[in-house]
Formats: C-alpha cells, sequence, structure tokens
C-alpha cells in the first residue's frame, strides 16, 4: 500500500501526468470548437497543444524544483526532455508529412484503378510545428514548478 502511497504523492510524475492530461484536454477542446475532434484525439500525438512536450517540461521542472538544477535526476530529465521534443518535432513531424504525401499517392492510384498497396490511410497527424510544442512547453514549466512547489 505504501508503493502506491509513494506514486500519489511523487510531484514529479505528477507533474508529468497533470500537465499530459492538461495538454491532451486542451487539444481536444480546440479540435471541437474547431470541428476536427475525432475519437483518436483521445490518445493520438499531433497538433496543438503538444502533450509530449507538455509532460516531459512538467517532469523536467518538477525534478528541478524538487530534486535541484545540479541533481543527476535533474541532467536526465533535461535530456530526455529534449530527446523527446526533438523527435516531436523533428523525425515525428517530417513522418507525418510523408504519410500526406502517401496519402495522395494511394488516392491518385484508387482513382486510376491501380491495385492498393494500402488498405487505409496513413496517420498524418504525427509530430509538431513549432508554436505547437512552445504552447505543451508552457503548459508543462507552469504545472512543474506549481507541482514542484507544493
Amino acid at each position: 500500500m505504501s508503493s502506491v502511497t509513494d506514486l500519489i504523492h511523487n510531484r514529479v510524475l505528477l507533474a508529468a501526468v497533470l500537465s499530459w492530461f492538461l495538454a491532451q484536454g486542451l487539444k481536444m477542446v480546440l479540435d471541437l470548437i474547431n470541428g476536427k475532434f475525432t475519437v483518436n484525439r483521445l490518445s493520438g500525438g499531433g497538433g496543438m497543444p503538444s502533450a509530449h512536450s507538455a509532460t516531459v517540461c512538467g517532469l523536467t521542472c518538477a525534478t528541478a524544483v524538487t530534486s535541484g538544477g545540479r541533481s543527476p535526476e535533474f541532467a536526465i530529465a533535461l535530456f530526455f526532455a529534449i530527446i523527446v521534443i526533438y523527435d516531436a518535432m523533428g523525425v515525428r513531424y517530417e513522418t507525418g508529412q510523408q504519410a500526406k504525401i502517401l496519402n495522395r499517392l494511394r488516392e491518385r492510384d484508387a482513382k486510376e484503378g491501380k491495385e492498393e498497396i494500402q488498405e487505409k490511410p496513413l496517420e498524418e497527424k504525427m509530430g509538431h510545428t513549432l508554436p505547437e510544442i512552445a504552447a505543451g512547453c508552457l503548459i508543462g514549466i507552469v504545472v512543474g514548478i506549481l507541482i514542484g512547489r507544493l
């Protein structure tokens, strides 16, 4: 039972989880407002704001507040955040762009009566733009600092 209590009182974990929920919730609200909401939004990647960035920034800031900027934990969290954000903005974003092109080729082939190579379209919302990353980072920083100071 104490391990469950430890998890509930772990401010670093709470900051990361709350940052993710806030970013993902805001993403769903914005999609609803823009008429673009789908059930995939509940757990899907991509879009405004970046839940990936919010999560790792919440984790990193709460670690800095609770363990200090000189701690090994902060160094690990910081480099983890850098890798995740780089991946979300670079590799995953490019993968989404490539999916758009491949889906267009798939549609063209279907119109021309060619055999389908892929039965269903590829997921296009994979990564994030710089504004989506920045918004996610802002959410994570604020939540991480607030939760870390509780």
